[in-house]
């Protein structure tokens, strides 16, 4: 009798169109580490006594279903379920064309100076990642993924090369065209999605498949170590399971194929600064819970949603007292964590940008090594902040490159 194996197993997912609607039609398979996807059912024992002195038994509940997803983070291949969890749908900027630009400063920020129109009104945040093409640009500047840090009278763009490597002053050059990379998702005011996937577990070497229907992303762990792998690891309920024999994805698109991403190939930037941080992590959660039971009925009819909280932590090294004055002073500062494939110019990544973060804890640790210092945060909503603004009017944005 063959034995089922996790290597033989697919994991295949699709966006509903609503709730209650399985699909099978556009999926795709999915890259992972591990995929547990478990139904879960209520028990409840009896309580009486009788006089055989034994248990007189325990009965079965509610059905609902559990999923765990934990990945090594690659662009593009997670872009829905970022946006399933952030309530708004990936979206591009439109790219400018025909820009005049002067490039200026050094070492680690450089200046990009429009000489007319606005980045602000052209959609540009701070916290994006941006390439510049067209026009005479000298090699170095050209092609290249810039991190902008801050916007200053719509026509100054403050950014910070990914792979570390300088711009070179030049300018003005005309006829430039500026691409915000790939596309992005935020957590919106208004007009927040409702998103919903049919999972499908399929063992081919056994010919049997589970399919988890109404499956919401509720909440991602995301890891962004010094010296590894940056990964994600999903925690996704759902409302029921169908089991069969039948593959029910028959036609799923293959797996992506882009690089896997790491931290040492990326930034973390904190007010503005490139900061020498040896790990980081962030907990967003969308406050996901079963909905309320009802008589006759053993299924839960919809999913309960919460606010969009994110929180996580950092470790750095002790080198000045920048991050000990923010915890003491309580102000707000803007986070941004890019993890990246490679340090070539124009490298695949994930962005996270979160503009009104508070660093809640300051610790340090000893012993003959470089002391280094753990920081918690809290990030809320950035109420400053909205169209032809400097930053959104978010908790967080994720921009994906290959989304």
């Amino acid at each position: 009798m063959p034995v089922a194996q996790g290597i033989a197993k697919q994991l295949k997912a699709v966006k509903q169109t609503a709730l209650g609607a399985p699909g099978s039609t556009g999926s795709a398979l999915v890259r992972r580490l591990t995929a547990t996807f478990n139904l879960d059912r209520d028990t409840y024992s009896s309580n009486e006594i009788a006089s055989h002195q034994q248990s007189t038994g325990a009965t079965a509940g509610i059905g609902k279903t559990s999923g765990k997803l934990n990945c090594e983070i690659s662009p593009g291949t997670y872009a829905n379920f970022w946006a399933a969890l952030l309530r708004k749908d990936m979206a591009a900027t439109a790219a400018m064309t025909a820009v005049g630009i002067t490039i200026s400063g050094g070492a680690p920020a450089w200046t990009v100076q429009r000489s007319a129109g606005s980045w602000l009104t052209d959609g540009v945040k701070a916290g994006d990642v941006v390439r510049l093409s067209v026009g005479a640009l000298n090699g170095a500047n050209i092609s290249k993924n810039l991190i902008v840090t801050a916007i200053s009278s719509g026509t100054a763009m403050t950014v910070v090369p990914l792979n570390g490597v300088a711009l070179m002053s030049e300018g003005p050059i005309t006829g430039c065209t500026v691409t915000v990379v790939g596309k992005k998702t935020r957590v919106p005011t208004s007009g927040h999605t409702n998103d919903y996937f049919s999972v499908e577990q399929w063992f081919a070497d056994l010919v049997k498949s589970e399919l988890y229907t109404d499956v919401k992303v509720a909440m991602a762990d995301v890891a962004l170590p010094a010296t590894g792998i940056a990964t994600v690891n999903f925690d996704m309920p759902g409302l029921g399971r169908t089991t069969g024999a039948a593959e029910v994805m028959t036609s799923p698109t293959p797996e992506t194929g882009t690089s896997i991403l790491s931290a040492v190939a990326g930034k973390v930037i904190i007010g503005g600064a490139v900061t020498s941080v040896t790990g980081a992590q962030l907990q967003i959660t969308g406050n996901i819970q079963a909905g309320e039971a009802e008589m006759g009925s053993n299924a839960i009819s919809d999913h309960q949603r919460g606010r969009v909280a994110v929180t996580g932590s950092f470790t750095a090294k002790f080198s000045s007292t920048t991050l000990q004055d923010l915890f003491n002073s309580q102000a707000p500062a803007h986070l941004i964590l890019v993890a990246a494939a490679n340090s070539m110019p124009a490298s695949d990544f994930v962005a996270f940008s979160l503009s009104n973060v508070k660093i809640l804890s300051d610790g340090a640790d000893d012993g003959e090594k470089e002391i280094i210092r753990t920081y918690s945060f809290t990030a809320a909503i950035n109420g400053a902040g909205g169209t032809a603004l400097a930053n959104d009017q978010t908790i967080i944005s994720i921009q994906d490159s290959a989304a």
